[in-house]
């Protein structure tokens, strides 16, 4: 039997700050599973930041989104025809099919997921890409050590989130965050157990960070001012593990860089960055050393939902005002 399905397109690149009209939601038949194909039902999928830079036509370390093409994203959902003796129907599968109803996949295209251990929707946020991105920017590429004093901009996302309270699990005296509203600040102090955090729109970075300098492990996510402040305020041979830099996604021209870098130089700083698909062989030590911390409760997460794929874009576009507290995600 056919399906009729619903998926987004990027109707066109964004120009700056993308707008609902860049998108399209077009109907489409999708043919029975052929020999080795599966067909899923997405029950919930994954919007992140980093699907802004596929949207322009750029050479980057993935190939930008097609234009008049569905776009592509993490997605959970239930396997509802099969042609594949490894996946039967009914099993809870995760894969990169997003911004759509459903998808028709090769069975190697998609991993079975236990949801007795954490709910499917956790496999795209604290138990995913997000939360491998945290433990390997803090161990492979921050190098954290014991007893060091950590600063994590972006702290409420879904990275973020995870990223300062596996600082504190592997030791650090002291794991800082910043966040874009009271709220945010709150949550990360009394629920996530932040040593401290402060509001970024209170008042210039610099200066909140100086009290709670020096800095030995900077876990960027915005870049912009806050990678600035953090240069300014990093101890001697202090690393700079560089994830993201939302401030600066939607700039139609090019951004100058932070305007302290000679102290790169005489800090000894070492800014490298990187990304999560090239640390894959730590994901079995990821799960080894955080799945028990998230089973236990002693790392917690939060999501933040949108309903039903016309909200699917709205979400997304969310994601640069700060609209999310922990992983975005749109429950289908």
């Amino acid at each position: 039997m056919t399906t009729t399905t619903r998926e987004i397109h990027l109707a066109s690149r964004p120009q700056g700050t993308p707008v609902a009209d860049n998108f399209r939601t077009v109907e489409t038949t999708l043919a029975a599973p052929a020999d080795g194909q599966v067909l899923v039902r997405n029950t919930v999928l994954s919007v992140d930041p980093y699907m802004r830079g596929r949207m322009n036509d750029v050479k980057s370390y993935v190939p930008p989104f097609a234009l008049d093409a569905p776009l592509e994203g993490g997605a959970v959902g239930v396997v509802e025809e099969s042609a594949s003796e490894s996946v039967p129907v009914g099993t809870v599968v995760q894969h990169m099919a997003g911004w759509r109803e459903h998808a028709l996949l090769p069975a190697d295209q998609v991993r079975a997921l236990d949801t007795s251990l954490a709910p499917a929707s956790a496999y795209l946020g604290a138990l995913g890409m997000p939360g491998l991105t945290a433990y390997a920017g803090l161990t492979a590429v921050g190098r954290l050590r014991e007893g060091e004093t950590v600063f994590v901009s972006g702290a409420a996302g879904a990275v973020g989130s995870i990223a300062g309270q596996v600082a504190k699990k592997l030791g650090a005296a002291k794991v800082v965050g910043s966040a874009g509203s009271a709220e945010k600040v709150t949550w990360l102090t009394d629920d996530l157990g932040f040593d401290a955090a402060f509001n970024y729109r209170d008042a210039k970075v610099v200066k909140q960070l100086a009290e709670h300098a020096p800095v030995d492990v900077y876990f960027d996510n915005v870049g912009g001012d806050h990678l600035e402040a953090a240069i300014f305020h990093m101890a001697d041979f202090g690393r700079l593990a560089l994830c993201g830099a939302i401030a600066g996604y939607d700039a139609t021209e090019p951004l100058p860089g932070p305007r302290n870098m000679m102290m790169a130089i005489q800090k000894r700083l070492t800014l490298r960055g990187f990304i999560v698909t090239d640390h894959g062989d730590l994901a079995g030590e990821f799960y080894k050393t955080v799945g028990p911390w998230l089973a236990s409760g002693e790392v917690t997460y939060r999501e933040t939902f949108a309903d039903g794929l016309d909200q699917t874009v709205e979400a997304f576009l969310g994601l640069g005002t700060g609209a999310n507290v922990g992983k975005m995600l749109v429950r289908l």
